[in-house]
């Protein structure tokens, strides 16, 4: 199934072989959820000759196999690429092409580089060997070093209108509740297709948000319920919800779909403590599985989401943890 809202990117992407402007090393960047790993995909065939090229990206995501192709993620139980996944990639790019077309590596998420990988990638970013392309995808550009970033050419991924979103998932499914889901994905609709399956539970959860604030529901007891959820799935959900809230609050802006934080909970909230209180959310969000106590974490987070935010400036901790800063480019 075409990919509509990348027509521009694959059209883009095709002007530049055409004219021999292909660049090395490229950043895939945008929400999660838009098709970033479908369009690295989709790069990767076109650009190794791999089975039919379609013009557009393609759901669902499929990855493709290669002798001259690497595809780096995390391993299954770690949080980041690891310094010897890079250092075996950087060693690879060195070697001849199997089948002359060149060579290509897709990072993903790029965001999760170790410091040390991150660093043993920058002379290979800056001079490909031979005929070697690298493609890097990040949903939190934030948190890649601006060492990585600089050295790449950004190509930015947003979300399609929600009409166009919406006539695309209904053509997938019809009749489900889509207008939710995307609601609930901030647009993005291969992340409304993961909500869709949680669109129950997550309106629970914007309930108890809204009592915690309103002092009418206990935080021990809501982040008792919270922490029986994948911590990923429940930090994802309050960082867009304080993303959210943070826009209506700095620009005046009319409600936004799906918001559980109620305005005049906003409204009483200092605007510093909301903005620090996200950044403990990235950053908890960045932390390793495992690492620190997810009771205990969410206990302190709603906690301070009853005192509406009172004590929650840049030096709180979490349960006494100390947080992994976040990077910044």
């Amino acid at each position: 199934m075409d990919i509509i809202w990348q027509r521009e990117f694959a059209q883009g992407w095709q002007d530049r072989i055409r004219h021999g402007r292909t660049p090395h090393a490229v950043l895939l960047a945008g929400p999660a959820g838009v098709g970033k790993r479908a369009a690295a995909a989709w790069m990767a065939r076109g650009r190794l000759g791999i089975g039919e090229q379609p013009a557009l990206p393609q759901f669902p995501f499929e990855r493709p196999e290669h002798a001259d192709l690497q595809w780096l993620e995390p391993p299954e139980d770690k949080q980041g690429v690891l310094i010897d996944q890079v250092r075996e990639l950087v060693s690879s790019l060195q070697l001849t092409s199997y089948e002359g077309r060149g060579k290509v590596a897709v990072i993903e998420p790029a965001n999760t580089l170790t410091t040390s990988a991150a660093n043993s990638l920058l002379k290979t970013l800056e001079e490909p060997p031979g005929d070697a392309l690298l493609i890097l995808v990040a949903d939190r550009i934030g948190r890649l070093p601006a060492t990585v970033f600089s050295r790449c050419q950004r190509i930015d991924f947003a979300p399609p209108r929600e009409s166009e979103g919406l006539a695309w998932l209904d053509r997938l499914q019809p009749g489900a509740r889509w207008a939710e889901a995307l609601r609930v994905a901030g647009n993005a609709p291969l992340a409304a297709i993961a909500a869709l399956e949680s669109l129950d539970t997550l309106a629970t959860m914007s309930r108890e948000l809204a009592a915690v604030g309103a002092g009418k529901q206990s935080p021990i007891e809501v982040a008792e319920r919270w922490s029986k959820l994948e911590p990923a799935f429940v930090l994802d959900w309050l960082a867009r919800q304080l993303r959210q809230g943070a826009l209506a609050l700095a620009g005046g802006r009319d409600r936004a779909p799906g918001l559980a934080i109620d305005e005049s909970v906003l409204k009483r909230m200092d605007r510093r403590n909301l903005f620090c209180y996200l950044d403990r959310i990235n950053r908890l969000r960045g932390q390793p599985k495992g690492s620190y106590n997810v009771q205990l974490t969410l206990e302190t987070l709603l906690i301070d989401w009853a005192e509406g935010l009172a004590d929650a400036g840049p030096d709180r901790e979490i349960g006494g943890m100390r947080l992994i800063p976040t990077q910044r480019v």
